[in-house]
């Protein structure tokens, strides 16, 4: 290096000062600490009621009504050998596999029916799909308790009452809009040129819609088979309607006999078992978590 050069680092060095580290404003900070404690108020009132809940599941039920607090006084395990001891004859365990069969059940059926009839709204011209389409968006405004009746009188009719059909068929026949149009709105986002390549080589409708269209949609199947499963877990009105026999009873008919079988009502047992019953839909959600973001987020994209 020249001595020129050494000079001209050396002037360098001398006239360009290190800057100073620039401080967050006070204002800026302030704010901040208020929106955590804010939020964090928030996350405590949403998670109290499931807190509560843990708890209760130890608390004998001689303390509900006089012990309104979060920790047991005389804690206890004998609801949940009660609970698993089950109930009017059934195990617990049998309650359990009955909501689980319902609940994949139609999982499957909404997965399979929906994504067919969208492929068909999205992708396929025929006459009438544009009042097709909006009719079905209009069943999203009809309540469900407006087809209880004649739904009721057709099944009880085909002999098919006490049974799961009546909870699982119209799941195969297409009868959840919401998740027809979500799907539509999936496959809309698709380019049109993919269909029209497959074409060329050759391809059909079922060609395209088992290789190009499920497998871009899959945001979309995922996010339905997550609401799926929790609104069919859930289900209380519907079981109630068409299942007679409690060893047939799914676990949300199951709660209510800890409160009917007998005068009193066993707060403990109902209480383990709500907690029990919860389980299953925490760990589906935790475990499809970042698939529903990922299609709630893929959602507003325009392919």
């Amino acid at each position: 290096m020249s001595t020129i050069e050494v000079d001209r680092a050396a002037f360098l060095e001398g006239q360009i000062e290190p800057q100073p580290r620039r401080r967050r404003p006070k204002r800026k900070t302030v704010n901040t600490v208020i929106w955590f404690v804010v939020l964090l108020a928030l996350t405590a009132i949403i998670l109290y009621p499931l807190v509560w809940l843990v708890f209760s599941t130890f608390k004998p039920s001689s303390e509900f009504g006089q012990n309104p607090g979060l920790i047991p006084e005389n804690p206890t395990i004998d609801n949940y050998l009660k609970v698993f001891d089950g109930i009017a004859g059934t195990p617990l365990w049998r309650f359990f596999g009955n909501s689980l069969l319902i609940a994949v059940s139609a999982v499957v059926g909404i997965l399979a029916s929906s994504a067919l009839a969208a492929y068909a709204f999205a992708r396929i011209k025929f006459k009438g799909v544009g009042v097709l389409f909006a009719a079905m968006i209009g069943t999203l405004l009809l309540p469900f308790h407006v087809i209880i009746i004649p739904q009721y009188i057709m099944f009880q009719k085909l002999e098919l009452v006490d049974t799961y059909v009546p909870l699982i068929l119209p799941k195969f026949l297409a009868t959840e809009a919401f998740f027809v149009f979500l799907m539509v709105q999936f496959i809309r986002n698709i380019p049109r040129d993919m269909d029209e390549a497959a074409r060329i080589d050759g391809a059909g409708h079922t060609r395209i819609f088992f290789s190009i269209i499920l497998p871009l949609i899959r945001p979309a199947l995922i996010t339905s088979a997550i609401f799926a499963f929790i609104w069919t877990w859930n289900d209380f009105l519907g079981p109630l309607l068409y299942v007679n026999s409690p060893e047939k009873y799914p676990l949300p008919i199951a709660l209510r006999l800890y409160n009917d079988a007998t005068s009193t009502s066993d707060y403990g047992a109902t209480v383990a078992v709500s907690f029990l019953a919860l389980l299953p839909i925490l760990i589906f959600f935790i475990v499809f978590q970042r698939f529903l973001v990922d299609g709630v987020a893929t959602q507003g994209l325009k392919g």
